[in-house]
């Protein structure tokens, strides 16, 4: 799943080509959208809010959509060839005179009227990259489990929105303790939520999430995606396992000599 500045740089890209304009051609290719005519709105701004995406227009509508793993939104200038996929991926298609705007694969698509956004993403904690952004706020929301493991309350979007899987492994290794360590074990959870703070904000604006500092390839992340491989900070054999609830579990990476903490379940 993208992660919360994949989402924001898509949002402002999206923004930054449609906002001020009008819809030329508007398709949604969805069932339950399929007699909204949206054709003459003018787009007012696309946002972001964790790690959805709301394209405001004028009337007071909002199109709401989230990528999820396969999602994605594409760009091109009138006559280029849509190369986002087979035509039958297509779930949106959004034209203005100067650039067309498709949506792939989109999961979650949905048409609602702006003043009731907070329908689709009311429930969400501080955005990490979002103006309603509040440290102390996200904090007390991420303590309030205790209990809980860390790497499962980072990934809660009720928490803080924008963290996924690639930064909370990268979070754990940097703050030396394991995806499976209680939350109330965790030394200092202000600076877990401080870190992710810079690390989205240093990777917002480009392609990647670099954790490392290190733009070469295969150096980019300390442990996320280097099973059996050296950590890249101690050199020992970083390990691989799940990590959350059975039905909603993730691929854990962790470096057993830099990240102190409870085992894997079973382990």
């Amino acid at each position: 799943m993208p992660e919360g500045d994949t989402v924001w740089l898509t949002a402002r890209r999206l923004h930054d080509a449609l906002a001020g304009r009008a819809l030329v051609r508007a398709d949604l290719r969805v069932p339950q959208l399929a007699t909204a005519d949206l054709t003459g709105r003018r787009v007012l701004e696309v946002v972001s809010r964790g790690k959805h995406l709301l394209t405001r227009l004028d009337g007071g509508a909002t199109l709401h959509s989230h990528l999820r793993m396969e999602g994605s939104w594409h760009l091109y200038a009138p006559g280029e060839r849509w190369r986002g996929g087979p035509a039958h991926q297509i779930r949106a298609v959004l034209e203005t005179e100067h650039r067309t705007a498709v949506g792939y694969r989109l999961p979650v698509l949905a048409l609602l009227p702006t003043a009731r956004e907070s329908e689709a993403v009311g429930h969400l904690g501080p955005d990490l990259l979002g103006p309603d952004w509040d440290p102390a706020r996200a904090l007390a929301r991420l303590v309030a489990e205790p209990e809980r493991e860390i790497a499962e309350a980072l990934l809660d979007q009720r928490n803080m929105a924008g963290l996924g899987n690639v930064y909370v492994v990268e979070l754990c290794f940097l703050r030396g303790v394991t995806p499976w360590t209680a939350v109330g074990d965790v030394r200092a959870p202000e600076k877990v939520v401080a870190l992710a703070k810079r690390l989205l904000e240093a990777n917002k604006e480009r392609s990647g999430h670099i954790t490392t500092g290190d733009t070469r390839r295969g150096r980019t992340h300390w442990v996320y995606d280097r099973a059996n491989r050296p950590c890249l900070r101690c050199g020992t054999t970083v390990r691989t396992d799940r990590h959350g609830r059975a039905d909603q579990s993730r691929v854990a990476y962790w470096c057993p000599s830099c990240q102190k903490g409870p085992p894997p379940h079973g382990n």
